[in-house]
């Protein structure tokens, strides 16, 4: 496994983990340059993403990973771009929805995520 592959990997599983038990915790991940579109609708900087984020009308949610792909991004910048796709059960429900999420990583004593991507995959 690349480095890249491991940087991905490691990002993913505790992006997820943070997502499903404490949203609150993904604060850190972002910056004030970050933005996020979330079915369709942009949202700038790491406190609109996180008001987004804390306010989705579910109090449960678990992530199960189907794929993760990694690719290097930029070429003068240290930064990684990661392709999810999974599935997530909300709440009470039974049936799982399908999602794709893409993320940008850029490093800055650290990496952050630059662009955030997420879509419901309606069959």
């Amino acid at each position: 496994m690349s480095d890249l592959e491991a940087i991905g990997k490691q990002f993913v599983e505790f992006y997820y983990q943070t997502f499903d038990s404490e949203r609150s915790g993904l604060a850190s991940l972002y910056r004030s340059v970050s933005m996020m579109t979330w079915e369709g609708s942009p949202y700038q900087g790491a406190e609109n993403i996180m008001e987004k984020i804390s306010s989705l009308p579910f109090q449960r949610v678990a992530h199960k990973i189907t794929t993760i792909d990694v690719q290097p991004s930029l070429p003068n910048v240290k930064s990684v771009v990661i392709v999810v796709t999974g599935q997530l059960l909300v709440d009470e429900e039974t049936k799982p929805q399908q999602y794709t999420q893409m993320f940008q990583l850029v490093e800055d004593n650290g990496y952050f995520i630059y662009n955030d991507v997420f879509r419901l995959n309606y069959a």
